[in-house]
């Protein structure tokens, strides 16, 4: 099957060629869905300027290009093309995808090695409702990735290094190692954080005894490390539970935190300065990337190396752009990253480009994620002003589903299986469905609704039609039947389903997950239209006809489906 769009685009662009000249083919069509027609071709109206005609004989002459077009393309306006394509085109395109295992999903060529940095954590803490967004959408655009083909490098880029450490391994011996495990594990990292502050703040000998630490750190004294690593480690089973809960597919061998480019960071700064891009500046080591001025128009610095002599991100971010183009052979990377660090990746991207670690033909992006707002507009936190624990957040978005889906005769274990679903789906879609560098307010109420572009109502919309092939006692793998668009609701969902291959291939290039929200949203719609304007296993309807609308609801269910993996949203079989 191909997508309706992409097959106008071809046919009007081989129009425009016996027209007007093949110096025309690659012209935009400009073709948009249309409330006249199924689409409209707008390109008379551009081109007319350039060939000084009419813009309706342009179009007068286009549409005569297109005598073989299945369907009809009508002249309106000034010169608008309305496009109309033939109902059996439509059902045999959408049984053409309904037999195709990838529903028209293409794959990339050629395969790129894709390096997407999200999560990102710091161990020094717990996971608040900040890493919330960086890791769904992170999370999403690995998958959608991995499904066209690409090789894809999740990169956890975790704060596991630096001057915090060394209070806080002190902190671990002061209370045990068992002690300290069970808090970390348990999810209570910024409590053992805080602790470890007053400490350092009111106890002059543990400021030293943590001071001392950090040197025997970074000197890689064996037992400082080793009671480094039983901090980590316990750390991290504490994120995976997170991960776990959410769905992500984020493993230990995506670690890629601080600590690991710490033995590269001597070596970046010695490079940076032997090729003369980074110069010393008040006795800090910077690169002074072109086009960034302060807000005295003076050159704006990127500090590769404090004057003290120690080392910031930008020095990490050197040295992981610069192993991910050697060692990882990336040809794009995404830093799913807060908006708020717009301004330093702009730098880290030019200064990398200026040292020559970022060529040309490879890709870094700063997929910018928005922040998260309560309902008064304010950033999302507790009442008291502090960040909110994001497995707080979870549990009471499982407590809300498990109200919401209450008294529907289920068993304790399956209501529980359900609510989980509906929980996690919840948040995650209603995350996803708000462009990723936007701002959004966090509303339960909102999120768990099953009516509107949500979580549950998407759920809901693949448990209903499985609930058909339930009630026609068949799975959904067994509809057989030959497609039809008869109806005006039948061919409206036959023509939307047509264009999710290419969407799926447009959001993953353009990293814009919440288009996808929107197209499974309009399938659901058109599915609901259509369920209750078209009868399936209603008496009366015959064999033939049941069969295509089995078929059809077959091939609905098999695109949410798909859709709402590929972004990593749960779909219960049963709401």
């Amino acid at each position: 099957m191909t997508d309706p769009q992409t097959v106008l685009t071809e046919r009007v662009q081989q129009a425009l060629a016996h027209a007007f000249g093949a110096e025309h083919a690659d012209a935009d069509p400009l073709i948009r869905p249309s409330q006249f027609a199924d689409f409209q071709a707008n390109v008379a109206m551009s081109l007319a300027k350039r060939l000084r005609r009419a813009p309706r004989e342009v179009a007068e002459a286009i549409r005569a290009e297109l005598s073989d077009f299945p369907g009809t393309v009508e002249v309106s306006g000034p010169g608008f093309l309305n496009i109309t394509l033939d109902d059996g085109w439509i059902a045999a395109e959408a049984q053409s995808m309904l037999d195709d295992p990838r529903l028209g999903v293409g794959t990339v060529t050629p395969t790129q090695t894709v390096v997407i940095d999200y999560s990102a954590p710091n161990a020094a803490k717990e996971m608040h409702v900040g890493h919330l967004r960086t890791t769904i959408v992170g999370d999403a655009l690995a998958r959608l990735h991995e499904h066209v083909g690409n090789t894809v490098v999740r990169q956890n880029h975790l704060g596991d290094w630096g001057t915090p450490f060394g209070m806080l391994i002190e902190h671990l011996l002061d209370i045990g190692e068992e002690a300290a495990v069970g808090q970390l594990e348990a999810g209570m990292g910024t409590e053992f954080y805080q602790a470890a502050r007053v400490k350092f703040d009111g106890d002059e000998a543990f400021k030293q005894r943590a001071r001392v630490r950090v040197t025997t750190l970074q000197s890689g004294d064996p037992e400082t490390l080793r009671l480094w690593h039983v901090f980590m480690d316990a750390t991290v089973r504490y994120f995976n539970k997170v991960y776990g809960r959410l769905g992500v597919t984020l493993t230990d061998a995506d670690l890629a935190g601080e600590s690991m480019y710490n033995p590269m960071l001597e070596r970046t700064c010695a490079d940076l300065e032997a090729s003369g891009t980074a110069e010393l500046s008040e006795g800090a080591l910077c690169v002074f990337p072109p086009g960034f001025t302060g807000s005295d128009d003076k050159p704006l610095p990127l500090i590769i190396r404090k004057s003290d002599g120690g080392y910031g991100y930008a020095t990490t971010d050197m040295a992981a752009i610069r192993y991910r183009v050697h060692d990882l052979k990336a040809a794009r990377i995404l830093y799913v990253v807060g908006a708020d660090q717009a301004l330093h990746f702009r730098m880290v991207f030019a200064a990398a480009r200026q040292a020559g670690w970022l060529p040309d033909e490879v890709s870094a992006e700063h997929v910018q994620i928005g922040m998260m707002l309560g309902k008064d507009g304010r950033r999302f936190k507790t009442r008291s002003g502090e960040s909110i624990k994001l497995t707080d957040l979870l549990d009471e978005a499982v407590e809300r589903a498990t109200a919401a889906i209450a008294d529907r005769g289920y068993d304790a274990a399956t209501q529980a299986e359900i609510a989980r679903a509906v929980g996690m789906g919840a948040v995650k879609y209603a995350d996803l469905s708000v462009s990723h560098d936007s701002e959004y307010v966090f509303d339960f109420d909102r999120m768990l609704g099953f009516t509107g572009n949500t979580g549950p109502y998407m759920q809901y919309a693949t448990a209903r039609i499985r609930s058909i092939f339930r009630k026609a006692g068949m799975e959904p793998a067994e509809a057989q039947g030959t497609i039809t668009s008869g109806e005006p609701a039948e061919r409206a969902l036959s023509l939307h389903l047509l264009g999710f291959g290419e969407l799926v291939s447009q959001v993953t290039a353009q990293s814009e997950p919440h288009r996808l929200c929107a197209f499974l949203f309009e399938t659901a719609s058109l599915f609901s239209t259509f369920y209750e304007q078209c009868p399936v296993l209603r008496s009366d309807v015959a064999p033939e006809v049941r069969a295509s609308r089995l078929a059809l609801c077959a091939l609905t269910l098999r695109t949410l489906e798909t859709g709402l993996d590929l972004l990593g949203v749960p779909v219960p079989e049963r709401m």
